[in-house]
């Protein structure tokens, strides 16, 4: 059964970064597309950094250039470094594999303020 423990949100001033983190267990991170994912209130979920396990990424037009997407194979974790963060990247942070399984961690609250 694959375990999903995302951390590292926080509160930021807008132009701050954060980095989070995923620990994965029951699945291997080496061997799957990895994503991150955000729910902002009322809104969808949405996919904002994918990681094949060839090593391409992807990400959409919103977080291109601030947002990077990256895994440790030996400690199975997936990282999201994100740079610049701006208000509306207001959200609970996800990891998941690409596409999606129906497992969910509990997420990480990143709050950007003004």
């Amino acid at each position: 059964q694959v375990q999903l423990v995302e951390s590292g949100g926080g509160l930021v001033q807008a132009g701050g970064s954060l980095r989070l983190s995923c620990v994965v267990s029951g699945s291997s991170v080496s061997i799957n597309t990895m994503g991150w994912y955000r729910q902002a209130p009322g809104k969808q979920r949405e996919w904002v950094a994918l990681l094949s396990s060839r090593g391409s990424t992807n990400y959409p037009g919103s977080v291109k250039g601030r947002f990077t997407i990256s895994t440790d194979n030996a400690k199975n974790t997936v990282y999201l470094q994100m740079n610049s963060l701006k208000p509306e990247d207001t959200a609970v942070y996800y990891c998941n594999t690409f596409p999606a399984t129906t497992t969910w961690g509990q997420g990480t609250q990143v709050t950007v303020s003004p």
